[in-house]
């Protein structure tokens, strides 16, 4: 938005006959002959950036100002992905995509081979010739974060003192080197700390040594008229609706993944495939991360542009996403209760879905489905028990891009199937999201997983100027299944409480882009444990967080 500041300066007849005399005339030689007036000068100010909020994802997700053509065309650096540059860019597969992604490396700052479009301070710095005739480059990127929460309860009062206070800061720094049109090499470096008052639950996904975040090689090129590519090394994999699977956001380390991926992308229809095992970060000496033999990804994700629907005198332009997901993983994500206690093990769990989502200039939407299948293997007997689980996710809303706010008026619902916790036989019903899901998609506290739950919330969001946003939300919580346990991002809490209602969360978000390279994203929060919890002996808290990111 093109801000004008507008002064009007009285300005007095001897101030204005000092500015206007000619070196050596005094202003008192002209005193009588400059009368006294008001002048009105413009002054001309660079354009403040339109919100980016990162790392929130999806189209009904992304606060941002709409405008008659938000997702007609790109509105960052994506990629040549056809229609699936759109919006953000998150149909790609790669991670939504705006001035900056997600994945840095999902930027295409190719452009600037041109000098001319260089505008950006930082600009020199996102294209780096290495040969005269600028055909391979380097791009740096990075990341630094400063957060700090404080929790009144923290984990419904399970975990930590009361009134914790907690600071984090993490150190993400990249290179993208580029060895010509279909080699290119990343590298990404990160550290963290942590520190606070009464501050709980700090462990190597907060507290890390200098080590290799990223590290791979992707070669690009076309076949059967797509874009093709394979990476095959340390990777940030972001190709699933992102409340199945997401960044790990709220410590400093974010998922990363070791193996091989590729991708086609023609101008309507995308297929991605992969097969990675986790990063184990566990270790406390620099340079010491490796891979974690017990996790594991992999999954085929297709995704569909079709042609735009007519709605009244819009277009509504959609994506269909089909994929399927498989997993394996132990631990504390594959115990499953029992009673009082929980069954260590391990699980495999095959995750078949869909999600179609789109936006009009004023609609938006998104629904999804997914079935999870597999096996539970008792680390102790050996037994091992089927799983039949699944999630159902919608969100819609209406917004009016040519009101001033930008209102956007909408809700959410969501559903993840729960189970019999008093039995150590038979099927498990309880779905399960282990690789951290989007945060602020559900609860913003983290104090609630997506296991055993439904969900019903209104949504407001307003962005009244192009650097400023504010959302309120309000999730009301009932237990699926009355038999099975409640949970947090960490594992089932041991409440039994009487019915199904668990809560409501009052949730509000404030995002500030100072800049197009620092921005302040601010959380509040209130859990209200319903009257069946506090009789079990969950607690009632107040959440705070803030975020101050610079990028480049």
């Amino acid at each position: 938005m093109n801000n004008r500041a507008l002064f009007l300066l009285p300005l007095t007849a001897p101030l204005m006959a000092a500015l206007a005399a000619t070196p050596g005339q005094s202003a008192a030689t002209d005193r009588r002959n400059v009368p006294n007036r008001v002048e009105t000068v413009t002054v001309r100010q660079p354009p403040r950036p339109t919100v980016q909020t990162y790392p929130h994802a999806g189209v009904v997700d992304q606060p941002r100002r709409e405008t008659s053509g938000q997702n007609t065309a790109p509105s960052g650096r994506q990629g040549p992905w056809g229609a699936f540059t759109r919006g953000n860019g998150e149909a790609a597969g790669f991670g939504p995509v705006g001035i900056y992604g997600v994945a840095p490396w999902a930027e295409d700052w190719s452009f600037l081979r041109d000098r001319s479009l260089a505008k950006d301070p930082f600009d020199p710095l996102k294209f780096i010739a290495l040969n005269d005739s600028r055909t391979i480059w380097l791009t740096l990127s990075g990341e630094t974060r400063l957060r700090n929460w404080y929790e009144g309860q923290p984990y419904l009062g399970t975990r930590g003192t009361p009134g914790a206070g907690r600071f984090a800061v993490r150190n993400l720094y990249g290179a993208d080197l580029h060895l010509g049109a279909h080699v290119r090499l990343f590298g990404q470096l990160i550290n963290g700390d942590a520190a606070g008052w009464a501050g709980y639950g700090y462990n190597r996904t907060y507290r890390k040594r200098l080590d290799l975040q990223q590290g791979f090689v992707e070669v690009t090129g076309g076949m059967l008229g797509a874009r093709t590519g394979l990476l095959v090394g340390r990777q940030q994999f972001l190709d699933a609706p992102s409340y199945v699977l997401y960044n790990r956001n709220t410590p400093n380390v974010p998922l990363s993944w070791n193996g091989v991926r590729g991708y086609a992308i023609w101008q309507r229809v995308r297929v991605d495939l992969y097969d990675f095992v986790g990063t184990n970060i566990n270790e406390s000496k620099m340079f010491h991360d490796d891979e974690d033999w017990g996790t594991r990804l992999h999954g085929l994700d297709m995704t569909f542009a079709p042609g735009p629907i007519r709605l009244g005198q819009e277009e509504l332009k959609t994506y269909l996403d089909l994929f399927a997901i498989g997993f394996r993983l132990a631990g504390a994500s594959a115990a499953v209760p029992y009673r009082a206690s929980t069954l260590s093990g391990s699980t495999a769990r095959q995750n078949g879905g869909f999600r179609w989502y789109g936006s009009s200039p004023s609609f938006e939407f998104s629904v999804g489905g997914l079935y999870q299948s597999g096996t539970f293997q008792n680390a102790k007997s050996g037994a091992i028990r089927d799983v039949a689980a699944y999630s159902v996710n919608t969100t819609a809303g209406y917004r009016n891009p040519r009101s001033h706010w930008h209102p956007f008026i909408g809700g959410q619902f969501d559903l993840y199937s729960g189970g019999d916790s008093r039995s150590r036989t038979g099927t498990i019903g309880t779905y399960i999201a282990p690789f951290n899901p989007q945060t602020n998609y559900l609860d913003t506290t983290t104090y609630i997983a997506p296991s055993n739950l439904i969900t019903v919330s209104p949504i407001l969001r307003v962005t009244p100027l192009s650097y400023l946003s504010f959302q309120l939300k309000s999730p009301f919580l009932w237990r699926d299944d009355v038999n099975d346990r409640i949970y947090s991002s960490s594992g089932a809490y041991g409440f039994r409480p009487s019915g199904g209602f668990v809560g409501v969360i009052p949730q509000a978000a404030l995002t500030l882009q100072l800049g197009q390279h620092l921005s302040w994203t601010q959380y509040a929060a209130r859990f209200i444990a319903s009257n069946g919890m506090s009789h079990a002996g969950a607690r009632s808290g107040n959440y705070y967080q803030s975020n101050v990111v610079f990028r480049f």
